[in-house]
């Protein structure tokens, strides 16, 4: 498989995975049942999941509130895509 493809296969389903998380985790929020930590949000925005992350926020207006998403998730995007566009171009 080529580098690219893999790179991007791998960066859509973290990017789906952080995207349904805080959709279950929102729904967890409002039933008042187990959530997932922040920590665990976190390392998948890390590894590649800031833009399902943050759009996950925005459809399901979790975690619009805390102000270390609102600039720790674009933050985390911007990081990413200028790794993505060195890759690319190196």
């Amino acid at each position: 498989m080529n580098g690219f493809l893999l790179i991007g296969v791998y960066l859509l389903v973290i990017n789906i995975t952080l995207f349904i998380i805080m959709g279950v985790d929102k729904r967890q929020a409002v039933k008042r049942l187990r959530r997932v930590s922040e920590k665990t949000i976190w390392l998948l925005a890390w590894a590649g999941g800031a833009a399902g992350g943050f759009a996950g926020m925005e459809v399901f207006r979790h975690k619009t509130k805390h102000s270390i998403f609102k600039t720790g998730m674009p933050a985390i995007m911007i990081v990413q895509a200028g790794v993505l566009i060195w890759y690319v171009l190196f």
